[in-house]
């Protein structure tokens, strides 16, 4: 009976455990949506810094401002006139967690400091596992990915190869505005 009932208490864990639940976030576009499934069990303080700046709709009227093809796009952190945001602080880095900047991936972005990172993010469009985590030299700590796209990849696809039209110090924005109209988590 004992066993038994430590089957049922095992089966129920492993169910739950099974069944939870990742936070989906929607970007809408001026390309169209993007689905964005969050990492929270792996990167909790990049998600929660994520979403702060989703609930309080930061990243509405922001543009994707740097985008390399066989790379990655990046945004959340200038408006169209490519004056940037006033951001919340500094998170620590997370790419500890040993997750791949794989293609497909969100990452935050960041300066050369490595618990820099704010509002930016950047979604791979390649395998970019040199952006990976390789030792505490600030040179490779790496770039803390907390979530993967789930649906909108090609969109994401239409976005890396827009023309550019380089302005003063950012030499890879697009030519024509990419704006994030709207982001918010998926019901």
């Amino acid at each position: 009976m004992k066993v038994l009932i430590a089957l049922i208490l095992a089966m129920t864990t492993l169910t739950t455990f099974a069944a939870k639940k990742r936070t989906t976030v929607v970007m809408e576009t001026t390309k169209g949506n993007i689905e964005i499934e969050l990492f929270e069990d792996s990167a909790p303080i990049s998600s929660k810094n994520f979403l702060s700046y989703v609930d309080s709709k930061f990243y509405e009227g922001t543009i994707f401002h740097r985008v390399i093809d066989n790379f990655m796009i990046q945004g959340g952190g200038y408006d169209s006139k490519l004056v940037e945001k006033k951001t919340m602080p500094a998170i620590k880095n997370e790419a500890t967690n040993r997750i791949s900047n794989s293609t497909g991936t969100i990452a935050m972005a960041r300066t050369s400091s490595v618990n820099s990172a704010t509002s930016q993010f950047f979604i791979n469009v390649n395998n970019n596992t040199f952006l990976d985590h390789r030792s505490s030299d600030p040179r490779e700590f790496g770039y803390a990915v907390f979530g993967k796209v789930t649906k909108g990849m090609s969109v994401v696809n239409v976005i890396k190869k827009a023309a550019k039209s380089p302005k003063g110090a950012h030499t890879d924005l697009p030519a024509e505005t990419i704006m994030i109209k709207k982001v918010y988590v998926k019901k």
